[in-house]
C-alpha cells in the first residue's frame, strides 16, 4: 500500500516532468492573454477591439515559444524571478497592440522581447556555485537567525514610532503619501520585509521551529500598519501559500503555479454570473467582492507591471533618456533632466499614482532607450544570476520559499532599488554563508 509521502512524491515527479511543464507554461500564456482581455474592460487606455485581436494572438503565440526555456532549465532563483519577468513582457506585448499611447510600438515590442531573452539566458543557465570562503556552523547560523529576529523586532519598534495605523486596505492611499521615515529606518524596513523575515520564515519552517515561525509571521503582519502597502498586507499569506504549494509540487512547478493559479482564479471569478441573483443585495455584495479580487490579483499583482512598461515607453518616446541619473548615488554627479524620482514624474504626468516600474522600464527604456535596452537587460541578468551561484547546493524548496516575495519586488521597482533598498544582495550573501546539508540540501539538484 502506498504511503501518503510516496503518493506525494509520485505526484511531484509526474507534474514536474517536461511534458507536464510544457503544458503548464503554454496554458499559463493562454490564461494570461484571456486575463488581459478581461482587464481591458477595467483599464480605459487599453482599447480592445476584435479587429486587432488576431494580431495580439499572433504576437502572444509567437512569443510564448520563449516560455519553453522554463521547460529546459532547472530550478534556480533566476528561474523563479525569470518566469515573472516572462509574464510581464507577455502582458506588455499584448497591451502594446491595443494601447492608446503613441510610440514606436513595433520597435518597443522587439526591444522588450529581445531584452527578456537576453535577461533569461544568464538567469536560467548560469548556475556554477561560488567557492564558499565563509561557511557558518549550524550553531553560528542559528545565532544569525536570532540576530535577524532581533533586527526585525527593533526595526518594527522604531518604525512604529513614525507611523502605525490600523486601517483597511482600501484607505491606505489617504495616508501613505504622508509617511516619512529616516533613511536608515526606510532601508531597514525594506530589508526586513522583503528579505530578512521571509528568509527566517523559510529556515524556521523547514527546521520545524514552529514557535519561531509563528513569531516571524506576527512580525510580518505588524509591518502592514507601519508601511501601509498591499505588499506588506499579503506577504504573510503569500509565504504560507509558497510553503504549502512547494510541499506537494517540485520547485519548478511550484514557481509556475504561484502565478498561474491566482491568475486563473481571478479570470474565473470575473467570469462568474448567477442570473437568479441579479439585482439582489447578495448579488451586489458578491459582484463587488469578485471585482475587488480581480483587481488585486490580475490587475495590480500582474498586469500593472506590464502597463507601467507601456507608459514608460510613451513618456520616453517624447522626453530625454536619463542615462542612469535617476540612481540616487549618481544623481549628484550628473546633469539630470529630472529632479524628482521617475515614479513621481510619471504620477505628475499621467495621474496614475506613484508609478514605479521594473528594470525593463527604468534601467532599460528610461535610461538608455529602446535600442540599448537589451544590453542593460543582459547586464541585469548577469547580476541576478549571482543569486543562482550563491544559492547553489541549497534545496530548491528553500530557495523558492526564502526568495518568495522578491519576484514581485523585481516586477515593480528598478533593479538598483531591488538590490539595495529591498535587500536582494543581502539575501544572496545569506545564501552564500549558509551551511549546506542543514535543510536536506543533499538533494538540492534534483529539480
Amino acid at each position: 500500500m502506498s504511503t501518503p509521502s510516496r503518493i506525494i512524491g509520485d505526484l511531484r515527479l509526474r507534474l514536474g516532468s517536461k511534458p507536464a511543464l510544457a503544458i503548464l507554461v503554454l496554458l499559463h500564456s493562454a490564461v494570461a492573454c484571456l486575463s488581459l482581455i478581461k482587464i481591458a474592460a477595467f483599464q480605459s487606455y487599453i482599447h480592445f477591439s476584435d479587429e486587432r485581436l488576431w494580431l495580439a494572438v499572433t504576437v502572444a503565440a509567437a512569443f510564448s515559444v520563449v516560455s519553453l526555456l522554463f521547460v529546459a532549465a532547472r530550478f534556480s532563483f533566476g528561474y523563479f524571478a525569470g518566469f515573472y519577468f516572462y509574464t510581464m513582457i507577455l502582458g506588455f506585448l499584448w497591451i502594446d497592440v491595443f494601447s492608446e499611447y503613441s510610440y514606436p510600438r513595433l520597435l518597443a515590442g522587439f526591444s522588450a522581447a529581445a531584452s527578456l531573452v537576453l535577461l533569461l539566458l544568464p538567469m536560467l543557465f548560469i548556475r556554477a556555485p561560488f567557492r564558499q570562503l565563509v561557511v557558518l556552523s549550524r550553531a553560528g547560523f542559528e545565532h544569525l537567525l536570532t540576530l535577524i529576529l532581533v533586527i526585525s523586532i527593533g526595526t518594527i519598534a522604531v518604525a512604529s514610532i513614525y507611523n502605525f495605523r490600523l486601517i483597511t486596505i482600501e484607505n491606505i492611499y489617504d495616508y501613505r503619501d504622508a509617511l516619512a521615515f529616516p533613511g536608515t529606518v526606510r532601508y531597514l524596513t525594506g530589508w526586513v520585509s522583503s528579505t530578512l523575515l521571509p528568509f527566517a520564515f523559510a529556515c524556521y519552517w523547514l527546521l520545524g521551529y514552529r514557535w519561531r515561525t509563528a513569531l516571524v509571521l506576527i512580525l510580518l503582519v505588524l509591518l502592514y500598519p507601519i508601511t501601509l502597502t498591499k505588499f506588506a498586507f499579503f506577504t504573510p499569506v503569500w509565504i504560507i501559500a509558497l510553503a504549502v504549494i512547494s510541499r506537494f509540487f517540485e520547485a519548478r512547478t511550484s514557481a509556475l503555479l504561484t502565478l498561474f493559479l491566482p491568475m486563473l482564479a481571478g479570470v474565473i471569478l470575473i467570469s462568474i454570473t448567477i442570473p437568479s441573483l441579479d439585482h439582489t443585495e447578495i448579488y451586489s455584495i458578491a459582484d463587488a467582492a469578485r471585482i475587488r479580487m480581480f483587481d488585486i490579483i490580475n490587475i495590480r499583482m500582474i498586469a500593472t507591471a506590464s502597463s507601467a512598461l507601456d507608459i514608460y515607453n510613451h513618456f520616453f518616446a517624447h522626453h530625454p533618456q536619463t542615462w542612469f541619473c535617476q540612481v540616487s548615488v549618481l544623481k549628484p554627479l550628473m546633469s539630470c533632466p529630472y529632479q524628482e524620482p521617475l515614479a513621481v514624474v510619471m504620477q505628475n504626468t499621467y495621474g496614475f499614482g506613484n508609478l514605479n516600474a521594473s528594470l525593463f522600464a527604468t534601467e532599460g527604456v528610461a535610461s538608455v532607450g529602446l535600442y540599448l535596452a537589451p544590453l542593460t537587460a543582459l547586464g541585469s541578468g548577469l547580476m541576478l544570476a549571482l543569486g543562482n551561484r550563491a544559492s547553489a547546493g541549497l534545496s530548491p524548496r528553500f530557495v523558492l520559499m526564502s526568495a518568495g516575495v522578491l519576484p514581485h519586488v523585481l516586477l515593480n521597482v528598478p533593479l538598483s532599488v531591488a538590490m539595495l533598498t529591498h535587500g536582494t544582495i543581502i539575501l544572496f550573501l545569506l545564501w552564500y554563508v549558509m551551511p549546506r546539508g542543514l535543510l536536506g540540501d543533499q538533494n538540492a539538484d534534483r529539480d
